[in-house]
């Protein structure tokens, strides 16, 4: 008799909101909330599906969480699962590892909770089933340097062994080290299947072991971009494993580009991010699209852009509006003058722009100056935020060259005199 589980990980329940630019209090909601309706559907999945069993491979919960409210929405969850009379197995993973829900939370006898020393559960199947056993180590602390590996029990001898671990592999960016260890020597253990988890991007290596980190059921901000899922697996009765990804996310963030050189005028602006939107909006998977728009191009207009930026975001909310379950999480502006024909001799804007590029740019008191307040800046801010400045010199004083170029764009772009007013399309 076949044998099928779900493969999640990295739930990060209730996890709070990241962005600072998630202003908009109904945007703020769906992302807010977008965990908990990804875990609903996971269960919902898990049911549908009728598997034996969901494997949570770590961080269920997000760091030092207390609400009872994500409790008992967790509980009401386990419960579903429980009276489907499906199993789960739960690793904790640096996350969980702080959690006081994870200490407190009591859960059916359906749910096996892995604890810090490595072990081994076979699983109760039908009579003339092949054996199946699961494996899986917590970790009590949120730091694990070294390799977990070693601390695994030895595979069960005439069964399906599948192991539960979170593990940052051999390293991924934006991801803390964590109990790593190479895909070489997770396939040499003797295992059928690995559960990862940890890192939040999918990625799968198959062969006589199936290695999987599922990825995120959902992601939280742009940095976890994309339609996210989980892995349906079934392990036939020649004992073979096929893979299935399985959407879960409720709504996926995309960096949308939006080339507007060829805009002759405010409502071309408009069009073309209507049009990339509604094409974004077509292959997305999820229910939602949360779109970062960059509008880039060399276009007369630049200058308008920048200076009326808000009006623009307007414009973009009204259009994705018009488009359905498409939001504006965030719209940068990346558009420059031509070359040729932007400017007029003697216009006293273009001679101040040349000032600004040609004589305080280019000065080392001004580089001087601009290092040491962002140096200030830099120490006040948060290690993820610090992260925007890079991690060595050289990319430092790239980053503070792009900012003050675009600081004096603004300035720029805000001296015009107004024009024309928003055009109606």
């Amino acid at each position: 008799m076949v044998y099928r589980f779900v493969h999640a990980a990295d739930i990060h329940l209730d996890s709070p909101l990241k962005s600072l630019a998630l202003r908009d209090p109904d945007l703020a909601g769906l992302v807010g909330d977008a965990t908990r309706r990804a875990l609903v559907n996971i269960v919902d999945l898990c049911i549908e599906e009728q598997v034996d069993a969901l494997l949570l491979a770590g961080d269920l919960y997000d760091g030092d969480q207390t609400s009872m409210k994500t409790a008992r929405f967790l509980a009401d969850q386990i419960r579903r699962l429980h009276v489907a009379g499906i199993e789960v197995y739960v690793i904790r993973g640096n996350h969980d590892a702080i959690s006081r829900i994870t200490r407190e939370l009591m859960f059916p006898e359906s749910v096996k909770v892995f604890g810090g020393r490595a072990d081994v559960i076979e699983v109760e199947r039908p009579g003339g089933s092949f054996p199946v056993a699961i494996h899986g180590l917590s970790f009590a602390q949120s730091h694990a340097p070294e390799s977990l590996l070693g601390k695994y029990r030895s595979p069960v001898e005439g069964a399906v062994n599948i192991g539960l671990m979170h593990t940052s592999l051999g390293g991924a960016s934006g991801h803390d080290r964590y109990a790593p260890c190479s895909a070489g020597d997770l396939g040499a253990a003797g295992f059928h299947y690995w559960a990862l988890g940890h890192i939040h991007k999918r990625s799968v290596t198959e062969g006589a072991c199936a290695i999987v980190m599922p990825g995120m059921p959902q992601g939280r901000d742009i940095g976890e971009a994309g339609p996210k899922s989980v892995t349906l697996v079934t392990v036939g009765d020649d004992r073979s494993i096929s893979l299935e990804e399985r959407l879960t996310s409720v709504a996926e963030f995309d960096r949308i580009e939006v080339d507007v050189s060829g805009a002759e005028d405010w409502r071309g602006v408009v069009l073309a991010i209507e049009k990339k939107l509604a094409t974004v909006r077509e292959r997305a998977r999820s229910q939602h699209l949360v779109a970062r728009l960059s509008v880039s191009g060399a276009t007369p207009l630049a200058w308008r852009i920048r200076r009326d930026a808000d009006m623009l975001k307007a414009e973009a909310d009204d259009r994705a509006s018009g488009i359905g379950r498409t939001w504006i999480e965030k719209l940068d502006i990346a558009c420059t003058m031509p070359e040729s024909g932007a400017v007029q001799p003697g216009d006293p804007l273009t001679e101040l722009d040349r000032l600004i590029a040609e004589e305080i740019m280019v000065d080392p008191a001004y580089e001087a100056a601009l290092i040491e307040i962002a140096e200030e800046l830099r120490g006040q801010l948060p290690a993820e935020c610090r992260d925007m400045f890079g991690d060595d010199e050289a990319t430092f004083r790239g980053v503070l060259a792009e900012l003050g170029r675009e600081g004096a764009e603004e300035v720029l772009a805000r001296l015009r005199p107004a024009g024309e007013e928003k055009v109606q399309a």
